[in-house]
């Protein structure tokens, strides 16, 4: 297929409003039946074709009325307003999944099961997040409003270490494991607690993670 190049490199927060875990990750129902979830990134390095990406944020905000793989999503991707107008273009263009191989990227499969993209919104994103420490901020004004900490264990207090390795994913080859709580008010409404979590450091390229 022809395609543009491009590649993302920085750390990744994710937040769902299914339990500790995810069954996503374990090709497992969700675990309300439904799948609601945001995603935020910190491109620390990239870029598509001749344009550069360093330094931008992007939130993208998904629901589905069942498990991924059933389809009839939507999406709403939130990005960077420091963005020029090439840069912004070049993000949805990457976020579109139509500059992956097939099924290499969680932007070509999350393109296949959704049916609804909302018009993009450009605004300031403030994101911080520390992988190694599961911690995550994540705030739209007025739009998007997201933390991420480390799960605690119920008898002690102290924190929870676990990870989830995926040798041959389309999104993350390895993820820290955390709580998440997300509120949004915007055209996907989102409001979990203490849900799950997901902290990363990804490198995405048409032909999938980097190190796949």
């Amino acid at each position: 297929m022809s395609y543009t190049d491009w590649s993302i490199k920085g750390p990744d927060f994710g937040s769902c409003n299914c339990d500790w875990g995810c069954p996503c990750q374990f090709n497992a129902p969700p675990t309300y039946g439904d799948c609601r979830g945001m995603a935020a990134m910190h491109i620390e390095e990239g870029f598509f074709g001749d344009v550069r990406l360093d330094g931008l944020n992007w939130v993208s905000i998904f629901a589905w009325p069942g498990a991924v793989h059933e389809g009839g999503g939507e999406k709403l991707s939130i990005v960077d307003i420091r963005a020029d107008a090439a840069q912004r273009q070049a993000i949805l263009a990457i976020q579109s999944g139509a500059h992956s191989e097939p099924g290499a990227t969680v932007f070509d499969v999350f393109a296949s099961v959704v049916d609804t993209i909302h018009e993009p919104l450009f605004e300031a994103i403030e994101f911080e997040v520390d992988v190694a420490r599961r911690t995550a901020v994540v705030n739209v004004p007025g739009l998007v409003q997201s933390r991420g900490t480390p799960i605690r264990n119920p008898v002690t207090g102290a924190e929870h270490h676990i990870k989830i390795t995926v040798p041959e994913g389309f999104e993350f080859i390895e993820a820290e494991c955390g709580s998440g709580t997300t509120k949004t008010d915007a055209a996907i409404a989102l409001d979990f607690t203490d849900s799950y979590g997901q902290f990363a450091m990804i490198h995405l390229t048409p032909r999938g993670p980097v190190g796949a």
